[in-house]
């Protein structure tokens, strides 16, 4: 079955009390949209359609006040008289609208064009009793204007470039019954609701009589932009409400943009309240400094993961890891691993008892088997001065002593990462950390940026003497880490593409004479 042909005019906005049958005026520039250029398409087509289309027509006043009707086979007039100046072409249309969208004053044809408004009424008015005046505002604009019978034809006509619909209430519900309201009786705005359900994102102005004047609040309650009724209808007020229910309908998305950016928001605090805990270091002469940055795009989070506490013992625990991915269920599965890594670490598990542990736990949640974390843990005694570390497929800590040149703690009895073998092992190594020493904890995401243009990577060596350099400015602490975080991203040109975490400790004594 063929698509029937929509019929689409441009309406020309009254000058001086007078319609498009006055004469054009001279002094107005070539190409305004009042001007007297046609389309080159025909009568009773839309566009480069080579088969015959619908003849409309549109009743419209003279300069006297007396009806006339246009849009006949021929171009003329019912009366017999020619036409007065062609509709402006849908190119005018377009740059002349563009500024009603935008709110500008300016006289149409100055500047470039733009996406134009359209409106598309849906209205069945076989007596051709509803007239729609010219859609005028001070600026003498026009408003192309499409017309549909039925909610089918409308469904056809609704394309991306319509950005306001004028609803005729009086239109049959659709559907083989009337809808029906709780109480068993007719529902009045059933068509409303269905075109609120077919355009979601388009305004929508109510069309209704003086006789149902309770019907236009009510639809604006259902979620009509605005209501009109059918015997006030003029071309300013009609221009006007058009205008109004675009830019409420863009306001209205654009704050439900916001709540749900704000809802999306508190979530993400939620989840990385899990993921980037309050350390509970109570007690412990140390000083805990972190950065965390994802590697997707807007995110908030991602799958690294870290944390520090103090048992009763007054060791301080502090741990940090690695999920493979970049996506929510890894941010979910960090939380989960951390989580359980703090309830174990409080019940006295410490080194291969509490990764085998954790394994299991990976294990259990994981929704894929080829998932696996790295993790780095250290626990470093009471008294400062030494500390056991694991690793489990992680890269080594970085510790910078007083007196001494920033270097990695020993890395050759790393571990596996969690997931990779169901019966691993991860020796526990215990280091001497000295009198004062800067501690650095990291994820991959730090070391695996690129150096320049080329494909080389900062690896741990260049990460090691990135933070030399910057021990050498007198960095410490949150100042430390904010310029490594700055350096890395400079070296890479850009945003790092995997997360990023990074936990600093330092033990600073003062040195006695």
């Amino acid at each position: 079955m063929p698509v029937p042909i929509p019929r689409q005019r441009v309406i020309p906005a009254v000058e001086n009390g007078h319609d498009g049958g006055a004469a054009p005026r001279t002094d107005r520039p070539t190409g305004s949209p009042t001007d007297t250029t046609r389309d080159t398409a025909p009568r009773g087509t839309t566009g480069p359609q080579t088969e015959p289309a619908t003849t409309t027509e549109q009743t419209t006043t003279d300069a006297t006040g007396a009806p006339r009707t246009t849009g006949g086979p021929d171009g003329t007039d019912r009366t017999g008289a020619t036409s007065g100046p062609a509709a402006p072409t849908a190119a005018e249309a377009a740059e002349a609208l563009a500024r009603i969208a935008a709110g500008s004053a300016a006289h149409p044809g100055s500047g470039p064009a733009s996406t134009a408004l359209t409106l598309l009424v849906i209205e069945d008015d076989p007596a051709g009793s509803l007239n729609i005046p010219s859609l005028l505002d001070s600026a003498e604009l026009t408003v192309r204007v499409r017309t549909a019978r039925n909610l089918t034809e409308a469904e056809r006509l609704l394309t991306d470039d319509v950005h306001c619909i004028l609803l005729d209430l009086a239109l049959p519900a659709p559907g083989p019954r009337p809808a029906e309201a709780e109480d068993g009786t007719e529902d009045e705005l059933a068509v409303l609701r269905h075109v609120l359900r077919l355009a979601p994102r388009h305004a929508v102005l109510a069309l209704t009589g003086a006789e149902n004047s309770a019907r236009g609040p009510e639809a604006v309650r259902v979620g009509a932009q605005d209501f009109l009724y059918r015997d006030e209808l003029d071309g300013r007020l009609l221009s006007r409400a058009v205008r109004y229910a675009v830019e409420r309908k863009r306001a209205d998305h654009a704050q439900r943009q916001l709540t749900e950016s704000r809802l999306r928001a508190q979530e993400n605090a939620r989840l990385e309240r899990g993921l980037l805990p309050t350390p509970l270091l109570e007690g412990a002469p140390l000083r805990f400094a972190a950065r965390y940055r994802p590697g997707r795009s807007r995110a908030l989070l991602g799958g690294d993961f870290y944390d520090t506490v103090r048992t009763a013992d007054g060791t301080v625990h502090a741990m940090i890891g690695d999920v493979c991915g970049h996506g929510p269920d890894e941010a979910a599965l960090g939380v989960e691993l951390r989580i359980a890594w703090r309830a174990l670490t409080f019940a006295g598990l410490c080194g291969d008892q509490l990764l085998s542990t954790l394994q299991k736990v990976l294990e259990n949640e994981r929704s894929d088997d080829e998932i696996f974390a790295t993790l780095c843990t250290v626990d470093i005694s009471p008294d400062g001065r030494s500390a056991g570390l694991c690793l489990a497929g992680h890269p080594s800590p970085l510790i910078a002593r007083q007196g001494h040149l920033a270097e990695l703690l020993p890395y050759d009895d790393n571990g596996p990462a969690l997931g990779l073998l169901p019966q691993a092992r991860w020796p526990r190594r215990q280091v001497e950390l000295g009198r004062s020493w800067s501690l650095m904890l990291y994820t991959d995401g730090l070391i695996e940026g690129r150096i320049g243009a080329g494909n080389q990577r900062l690896g741990q060596d260049g990460m090691v003497s990135l933070v030399r350099g910057l021990l050498g400015q007198g960095l410490r602490g949150d100042a430390l880490l904010e310029a490594a975080m700055t350096e890395v991203r400079a070296l890479n040109g850009g945003e790092l593409t995997d997360d990023v975490a990074v936990l600093l400790l330092d033990r600073m004594v003062p040195t006695t004479r």
